[in-house]
């Protein structure tokens, strides 16, 4: 039915996809809080907060992770702080992702755990400079 070995020679391609849409996606949150882009609920964090820094992690990684630039230690500093927002915001609601809202932050933790050993693909700024070097 599939055609595992045409699929597999896209894969290198498609991380390059899903490193800038996973990007892309933490970049706006951080914006959101920050910028109140997408329009969020409520007031922007206190500034110096945790959720303040928060917020700029993910507008710095996100955007460094999008762009494929600097995206191992990028990627790590992600998953981190996707790590800390669920285990200390999510989780003592409700132990239940599902339940307790906090889906995406495993899921972006887990995206961006895989990212520091697979590297950011092709479409990256690391594979161009890498090129030029």
């Amino acid at each position: 039915m599939f055609d595992t070995a045409s699929l597999g020679a896209h894969a290198p391609r498609v991380l390059s996809v899903l490193r800038m849409v996973s990007g892309l996606l933490l970049t706006l949150h951080g914006t959101q809080k920050h910028f109140s882009f997408p329009a969020r609920e409520g007031p922007a964090p206190d500034a110096f907060s945790q959720m303040w820094l928060g917020g700029w992690i993910e507008i710095i990684t996100g955007l460094l992770i999008l762009l494929g630039l600097f995206t191992r230690p990028a990627a790590f500093l992600a998953s981190g702080t996707m790590a800390v927002a669920y285990w200390q915001f999510h989780a003592p609601g409700n132990l239940y992702p599902t339940l307790n809202g906090g889906d995406a932050a495993i899921l972006y933790c887990f995206v961006f755990f895989y990212l520091i050993f697979s590297g950011p693909g092709p479409w990256s700024l690391d594979a161009a400079l890498r090129k030029r070097a």
